[in-house]
């Protein structure tokens, strides 16, 4: 049974024309090996009985002591005439040696046959050098009789029409069966592509439903879950956005009143406190806001990246920037350089140096971020990526932010149809892959 999976094909169009056309075959193939063996060969067998009937009666009239050479002219004549068998004396010949057989062997073992029960001379014979006529030599005293018999007379000729009807209907079958099957297949196809692109983020409202009702039944289940979680997409923005709106008005009253005040420590750590409010706010609205209102554009990663890495740059961080030539993706631009700055800014913040690499992986793009930080335990990268994990005690106590910036970077990954993983850096620290669709 795993052998025959291993075999099977994986594709639902393959597999249904299978199911279609192997039984169709294989019926054809049984009622084909049915006439042959019990009527095709039967037929002939009776035809190749009669004529080597004739040929022997011919053979034992030319040997009797009473045949003459002018009565046996005359015999010829008749059997001609009558029997539609040509029949002439050659002197001195003697039997071919070679032979050559037919393609449907059947045919040379039923002559074979019966010639062999109705003459005891040799004899020698062959079925396809003359394509209407069978060619039949019987050895005898003083030469070789032969004889050319009508090839319809020997066999039954109907046979190869007969096969050429059987593989005409399973060409024609096989025929109809691939154009209904791919009609069956392609709404299944598209629905997979729409399911795939809606996946990736990407607009899908030129999708339709379409094909069998079941396949209609799945299509229209798929609009109303893309309706709901665009519904819930919105509504979480528009709470997140709400929520961010609505304390950055008290933050920014606080803020006025820190900046009437003396100077004094207290006012510092109280300027800090609301700093550290708003990055977090910042970042609450970052992932939930995702790709929100951006549509997939054709963006060179190398340039995107090189802005972000300058951007960073320019604030103070050590980045070193590997990339060759010109990279570009189907991408959401903005989120994808909200994302890398985002690690950049985790690296810098456990690190004092960094490393941004962009670089292909066969049909895959990578952005590859390290850093020389602490860096994190193997058996805790997956509760890295979560959201609002933040792994104090392995990154030097994250000063900022509330875990968000690997679950952003993982979310706009899996939405452009990628991932992230994390590993080991070369600079001792971690190292965030984005591997994006090429």
């Amino acid at each position: 049974m795993g052998l025959m999976r291993r075999y099977l094909p994986k594709g639902l169009f393959a597999r249904t024309l299978l199911i279609i056309v192997l039984p169709v075959a294989l019926m054809q193939v049984a009622v084909a090996w049915s006439f042959f063996e019990e009527h095709w060969e039967t037929v002939t067998s009776r035809l190749s009985e009669g004529v080597a009937g004739d040929i022997a009666m011919m053979t034992a009239l030319y040997e009797s002591d009473q045949e003459t050479p002018a009565a046996f002219e005359r015999h010829a004549e008749m059997a001609y005439e009558t029997m539609r068998l040509s029949v002439d004396f050659r002197p001195g010949e003697t039997l071919p040696t070679s032979r050559r057989s037919s393609f449907f062997r059947t045919l040379d073992r039923t002559l074979r046959s019966a010639l062999s029960a109705q003459i005891d001379n040799d004899f020698w014979f062959d079925t396809t050098r003359y394509p209407s006529y069978v060619d039949v030599r019987v050895e005898v005293e003083g030469g070789v009789l032969r004889y050319i018999a009508l090839r319809e007379r020997v066999f039954a000729t109907t046979g190869h029409i007969f096969l050429l009807w059987i593989i005409g209907a399973t060409t024609l079958l096989t025929a109809v069966s691939i154009v209904f099957i791919r009609n069956q297949v392609k709404p299944i196809r598209r629905l997979a592509d729409a399911a795939e692109q809606f996946g990736r983020g990407q607009d899908v409202d030129h999708f339709r439903p379409a094909g069998a009702t079941e396949v209609r039944q799945a299509a229209h289940a798929f609009l109303e879950m893309r309706a709901r979680i665009r519904r819930h997409l919105e509504q979480r923005t528009a709470l997140l956005a709400g929520v961010s709106h609505d304390l950055r008005t008290p933050l920014t009253r606080l803020k006025l009143q820190l900046a009437l005040m003396p100077e004094s420590p207290e006012r510092e750590d109280a300027k800090k406190d609301i700093a550290e409010m708003e990055e977090m706010l910042d970042e609450y609205l970052d992932f939930a806001r995702g790709q929100a209102s951006e549509e997939t554009a054709r963006s060179d990663l190398v340039e995107l990246a090189r802005e972000t890495v300058d951007a960073a740059v320019r604030q103070g961080g050590d980045i070193e920037f590997v990339a060759d030539g010109s990279i570009e993706s189907d991408i959401r631009a903005g989120t994808v350089k909200r994302s890398l700055a985002n690690l950049i800014s985790n690296a810098l913040a456990f690190g004092k140096k960094a490393r941004v690499t962009v670089r292909r992986a066969g049909s895959r793009v990578e952005i590859v971020v390290e850093d020389d930080g602490p860096g994190i335990p193997p058996d805790q990268y997956e509760e890295a990526l979560k959201p609002f994990n933040r792994l104090d005690e392995s990154r030097n106590q994250n000063r900022k932010g509330v875990g968000l910036g690997l679950a952003i970077a993982r979310d706009v990954a899996r939405n452009h149809g990628g991932d992230i993983r994390l590993g080991e850096s070369d600079l001792g620290g971690l190292k965030a892959v984005i591997s994006l669709p090429g």
